[in-house]
């Protein structure tokens, strides 16, 4: 049964519409905590630090976060593997292009796929810098982060990958969130104007709330 629900287009829609709620609320999450570092370095060392110990002593050290991780990957590449298939199937669907284009699709609608590409490199590029500080500038230290976020967006690349990856982002929530609802069935006539101005209102607010910690860098407020 469950190869039979994957092996459909609904089936692969619906765990694009999942896996994406899953990780946009972990972003909502992720946001809040990166903005504690306008309260000092002190206060988002010791949250960076809480978030290994969840849960003990039930849990032991960073069990709790390796398995947020887990979920996150699974998330993730079940994510990209339903659009790839997804995106494959329409082609095959269309082997020739139309004669005429309309551009009816937003600008968001577009560019979902090559923002799905940037936003994967960027995932890549965030692991290396800030986790496992293999690419990392200034030289990581392990148990400083607030240090190591100042490291990064105090060099002018670490700022334009940072700042393109979250414009893709509020593109793709902007866009994903409302097709999101629709495949789960939330969407309707009375319901889209709602839908689509919350989608607007998270896309804008993980936008500005992830780009205010290089601005906060840059400007001297985080330092």
């Amino acid at each position: 049964m469950a190869r039979t629900v994957w092996d459909s287009s609904v089936g692969k829609k619906t765990v694009m519409a999942v896996s994406g709620l899953i990780m946009l609320l972990y972003l909502v999450v992720h946001m809040i905590g990166n903005l504690k570092i306008f309260f000092g370095e002190g206060e988002f060392d010791h949250y960076a630090h809480w978030l290994r110990t969840v849960g003990e002593p039930f849990m032991h050290y960073e069990w709790t976060l390796w398995l947020v991780r887990i979920v996150l990957v699974v998330a993730v590449v079940a994510h990209a593997v339903s659009a790839y298939q997804l995106s494959r199937r329409d082609i095959k669907a269309r082997p020739s292009k139309y004669v005429h284009k309309k551009r009816r699709a937003s600008y968001a609608t577009r560019t979902m796929r090559w923002g799905g590409i940037i936003l994967g490199l960027f995932i890549v590029w965030h692991i290396l810098d800030l986790t496992t500080g293999t690419v990392h500038s200034g030289g990581f230290q392990e148990g400083h982060p607030y240090q190591n976020v100042v490291d990064t967006f105090s060099t002018w690349y670490g700022n334009v990958i940072y700042i393109v990856a979250v414009l893709a982002l509020g593109l793709h929530i902007r866009h994903g969130f409302w097709s999101a609802a629709q495949t789960l069935g939330a969407g309707s006539r009375t319901r889209d104007r709602a839908l689509k101005a919350t989608a607007n209102v998270l896309a804008l607010l993980l936008t500005v709330g992830f780009i205010a910690v290089p601005v906060g860098v840059m400007t001297g407020v985080v330092s």
